[in-house]
């Protein structure tokens, strides 16, 4: 049987070098939007170096917004995550875990979203990846 947990893994909306954590997925830094709820594959992503990182956002207006106000949009998404089943975008204390193959992955507190991802992990999780 699956556990929930609320302990979170990091969010992320730097470009990955490797498909990103399960349940992750890159988060537009300025309007927080999943870029894959978008339909912004991340090769189709505006991208801006902020401080040695890559990061992926939905358009050139969120990029532009950006640059004025780094840290502080930064801050704003640091711990969130999308859910796999729904792509709704959360921060950590409005969602929950279940460990898949020995990793966490992130839902928001729908409990239907759970019990979907359980009947089609890999699709689910597939999709995230973009």
């Amino acid at each position: 049987m699956k556990t929930l947990n609320t302990s979170p893994p990091v969010g992320s909306s730097t470009v990955p070098e490797s498909p990103p954590p399960l349940g992750m997925s890159p988060i537009c830094p300025t309007c927080g939007c999943s870029l894959v709820r978008l339909g912004i594959a991340p090769d189709d992503a505006a991208r801006y170096e902020h401080r040695g990182e890559q990061l992926l956002f939905c358009c050139q207006g969120c990029v532009d917004l950006f640059r004025d106000h780094a840290d502080t949009y930064l801050a704003e998404i640091r711990d969130w995550s999308v859910c796999p089943t729904c792509l709704a975008e959360k921060p950590e204390h409005l969602t929950v875990s279940i460990s898949h193959e020995g990793q966490e992955v992130r839902f928001c507190r729908c409990p239907h979203c759970v019990e979907e991802f359980l009947r089609r992990p890999a699709e689910l999780l597939a999709r995230l990846a973009g």
